[in-house]
């Protein structure tokens, strides 16, 4: 039997002669005498061309019928290089077997987003989905690579547990036996408790918030990845993360132009882009978006909408630091050269993307973390294991975390944080 290969196989020239090729119909068109199927099976596209006179009747009738997307066929052929093909090279049919006839696709060209949204089972095949959801397992590749030769070991951590980590945001309650839970937050408390043991550590999980936010970079459900790291101070800290955000976005650039480009991001835009990056405090940025033209005061929280005329002109990630203590979670220590303020920074990614990761230094005393839970008015008693951290052998130290979803956005220039995600989760949406 003639070996079966993959597209990619036959673009990069690694297949040639007379091969199989299997995969769902991409576009169709036949005439009297001529099918032309363009073939898609997940790591390329490729046009086969398959002549009346050289199939049988049975085989020619299902080549000159097929529905796109809904037909999976498999093709056997020479392969031959012609220009006018997508890809420079055709497969010239010499077996056709269908496999799926189907019915015809409900998705045409020109379709509503909420359409899309909830046939999402069938738009994800889509080559728009498919090249997103590549770059954003290129993305979680090179994070680890680039924390890994930091001799950063991965955990994990788990995903229900009966404390809150962000403080003000809304969790999602679940039953657990007879007690009540929640959808972790974040990874980051576990993982400061095993920085005791080995000073390094990452997390990259999925991560749950309740927030009613119906913006382009908000789901209710998302990635997280969160290295934590101990002896490490805020400078440490950003320079870990203006290290990694250069490494993943220039590996993009270098080993997936083709990707990005599909997409209207230019590589050399991303290669661009080097640290260190500019940094501002969270009252010097107040002071700019009025400057640009958007009413907001010291005191006031930056939400979208003030992130995106901040960074809309930006070419680069720029750091906000020193967040008023009101309004971040009661984990960050307070600023000693400004103590209505904390050792934090969020890093906005330019055009307007906004925020792509949070981060800062953690409280590391017993006292201090006592006096924040209280300045919170939070009880302390479901936080006694955290607290013990600090009573048994606290250090300092620091961690962020990196919403993997935003940082696709970006890189892409897509409309939404949803086309990063196969199946997003909305406030209204929890299907398919």
């Amino acid at each position: 039997m003639t070996k079966l290969v993959q597209i990619s196989e036959i673009l990069s020239g690694k297949a040639a002669g007379a091969v199989r090729v299997r995969g769902w119909v991409y576009r169709h068109r036949s005439s009297n005498k001529m099918a032309f199927i363009i073939l898609r099976d997940g790591s390329g596209v490729i046009q086969c061309a398959v002549a009346k006179d050289k199939v049988s009747k049975k085989e020619w009738g299902e080549a000159s019928s097929l529905y796109p997307e809904s037909s999976v066929v498999e093709l056997e052929g020479e392969v031959h290089k012609d220009k006018r093909a997508p890809g420079g090279f055709e497969v010239r049919v010499g077996k056709v077997k269908l496999i799926t006839l189907g019915k015809p696709f409900p998705i045409n060209k020109d379709q509503s987003v909420e359409l899309l949204l909830d046939k999402r089972h069938l738009w994800v095949r889509s080559q728009y989905m498919v090249n997103a959801l590549k770059v954003k397992h290129f993305c979680g590749k090179y994070a680890r690579e680039f924390l890994d030769a930091l001799d950063f070991i991965e955990i994990q951590p788990p995903l229900l547990g009966k404390t809150e980590c962000e403080g003000g945001s809304q969790m999602f309650e679940v039953k657990y036996f007879r007690d009540k839970a929640f959808l972790s937050e974040s990874g980051q408390l576990y993982s400061e408790a095993v920085i005791a043991g080995y000073p390094k550590v990452y997390v990259y999980a999925p991560a749950w918030r309740a927030e009613k936010s119906r913006t382009p970079r908000h789901t209710t459900e998302f990635w997280l990845l969160e290295p934590e790291m101990a002896f490490y101070s805020q400078e440490d800290n950003m320079k870990l993360q203006e290290e990694l955000v250069t490494y993943i976005i220039h590996k993009l650039a270098k080993e997936q132009p083709q990707l990005l480009k599909a997409f209207g991001r230019e590589p050399k835009e991303l290669l661009a882009v080097k640290p260190p990056f500019k940094r501002l405090t969270y009252k010097q940025a107040v002071k700019l978006i009025n400057k640009a033209g958007r009413q907001m005061k010291v005191g006031d929280s930056m939400g979208y909408e003030e992130e995106k005329v901040l960074m809309l002109k930006e070419k680069a990630p720029v750091f906000v630091t020193n967040s008023l203590r009101t309004h971040k979670p009661f984990y960050m220590p307070i600023n000693k050269k400004d103590p209505e303020t904390v050792n934090d920074a969020d890093l906005l990614a330019p055009e307007g993307y906004g925020e792509i990761i949070g981060g800062s230094e953690r409280v590391w005393t017993e006292k201090e973390l006592l006096d924040n839970l209280e300045f919170k008015k939070m009880n302390s008693e479901p936080y006694k294991w955290y607290i013990e951290l600090r009573t048994y052998g606290g250090v300092p130290h620091a961690g962020f975390g990196l919403g993997m979803e935003r940082l696709v956005r970006w890189v892409l220039k897509l409309p939404t944080i949803r086309d990063a995600i196969p199946f997003p989760r909305t406030i209204n949406r929890l299907t398919p």
